[in-house]
């Protein structure tokens, strides 16, 4: 495993040697003799390892593990080995207080410090995954949510099993509740990549100004506010899959930016001059007609067809009534189980409602109905009842009377609370887990609807 490695040593003789020798095993190597120096790199660019002396004029490594933690976030800091040869305990245990990795007393063997580095860097690898890797893995597609028997979702099902066997840049396209995100972590979790991060970035949720920094990360200085570097979510999923959601909200100097990373692979972070390289798979979902904008000038052609590699588009459920019934199944279950009910069906009449029904929130909102309507069924067979408050539109039966969609969420969240409330005898965390939802979420329901 190869990595950025800083090395800060002012013995000329032994930062030659060892650089040479963390250089022959094929890791990047910035050496300096000049703690000051190393501040200005470490303030310019990101490292996954630091290496550095003790004691040394001007500043002491103990100063400049001290500064680094204080003005760097952990995710974004490199590991930390200490070299001196004036090792005491009291150094050694402060050092390791501060956030060095391991501690390594000179004369030593240069091997020795091959195996640090590299632990190092396996460490820098699993903390990188134990904050973005979803716990998930090698599990069949069904347990991503895709759920479908009708001949459409079967196409995509297969398309998204091949494709997941190669590198190409995959563009989901579909209407909104889909599952664009679930056919992406499926990809990944049946790709060669899959023990590498998947990382997620929602375009249309953070704001333009701040997307940049989040998608390529700063250093510290590139604007107001940016005390620290930060690690951007490319350079987060290198060796892995990044899954950019709603591509078709990104401003036009953006799209010429990841233009240039799908060619290039390579970028630099918001204020940096040094070039980062990436290996990363791209995946991008929209539920736009990308090809409609780049007619109307909005979006870049290069970059539409750069994106469109392999392309996979969902149908809605409109267009796939037959996976209703498969879907019901499968979200009563999953629901029952989390509110601790026993639920065995619906009714006669209820599931060819809900087939018959729109659904412009597609599967997400059936989702949502048949878990409210879980958590509200007074018995373990769903009724009429209990999927009409919940305003689906639909064509037939008549069975189903519609209030207003308004009135009838509020009455099923009043309903819910005060159901959930009272199977778990008025104690509000039962009653959340129940919901499962948050006590917080439980607090602002409960002064919503003024329920005691």
């Amino acid at each position: 495993m190869s990595g950025s490695i800083l090395l800060v040593d002012d013995e000329a003789k032994i930062l030659n040697a060892l650089a040479s020798a963390l250089r022959a095993e094929g890791h990047e190597v910035v050496a300096t003799g000049s703690p000051r120096e190393a501040q200005r790199l470490l303030g310019q660019r990101l490292f996954d390892v630091l290496v550095v002396d003790n004691l040394m004029p001007d500043l002491t490594g103990t100063d400049l593990i001290r500064e680094l933690v204080a003005t760097t976030a952990e995710g974004d800091r490199p590991q930390i080995l200490m070299m001196t040869a004036h090792a005491t305990v009291e150094s050694a245990i402060e050092a390791m207080k501060l956030g060095a990795l391991d501690y390594l007393q000179k004369p030593f063997e240069v091997d020795e410090l091959l195996v640090v580095v590299n632990r190092a860097l396996e460490h820098q690898r699993l903390s990188t995954e134990h904050r973005y890797l979803i716990s998930e893995r090698d599990a069949e597609f069904n347990h991503y949510g895709i759920v479908g028997r009708s001949r459409r979702m079967q196409e995509v099902i297969n398309t998204a099993q091949v494709v997941a066997k190669s590198k190409s840049t995959i563009l989901i396209t579909g209407d909104t509740g889909t599952g664009k995100e679930m056919v992406a972590r499926a990809i990944h979790f049946h790709s060669a990549q899959r023990e590498m991060p998947l990382i997620k970035v929602n375009c249309a949720a953070i704001p333009e100004t701040l997307l940049e920094s989040e998608l390529f990360g700063h250093v510290r200085g590139a604007f107001t506010g940016a005390t620290t570097n930060k690690k951007g979510k490319f350079a987060l999923a290198d060796g892995g899959t990044i899954f950019l959601d709603e591509i078709g909200t990104m401003s036009p100097a953006l799209q010429a930016k990841l233009l240039r990373v799908l060619q290039e692979r390579e970028f630099e972070p918001l204020g940096s001059e040094r070039t980062q390289r990436v290996d990363v798979r791209v995946i991008a979902a929209t539920n736009r007609d990308l090809r409609q904008m780049v007619a109307d000038g909005r979006f870049q052609e290069d970059l539409y067809y750069r994106l469109n590699v392999i392309p996979i588009h969902i149908p809605p459920l409109r267009e796939r009534r037959e996976d209703v019934a498969v879907l019901v199944d499968h979200f009563i279950a999953k629901h029952a189980q989390r509110a601790g009910k026993r639920i065995d069906g619906m009714e006669p009449g209820v599931l060819e409602a809900l087939q018959a029904a729109d659904w412009p929130g597609n599967v997400r909102e059936l989702e949502n109905t048949v878990e409210r309507a879980v958590v509200l069924s007074p018995s373990p067979i769903i009724g009429p009842d209990v999927v009409r408050i919940l305003g689906v539109t639909t064509t037939a039966p008549a069975s189903l009377p519609s209030l207003s969609l308004r009135q009838n969420l509020d009455w099923a969240e009043r309903e819910t609370v005060r159901r959930a409330l009272s199977s778990s005898g008025g104690v509000k965390k039962d009653a959340a887990e129940v919901m499962g939802i948050s006590q917080r979420a439980l607090s602002y329901y409960l002064a919503k609807h003024r329920v005691e």
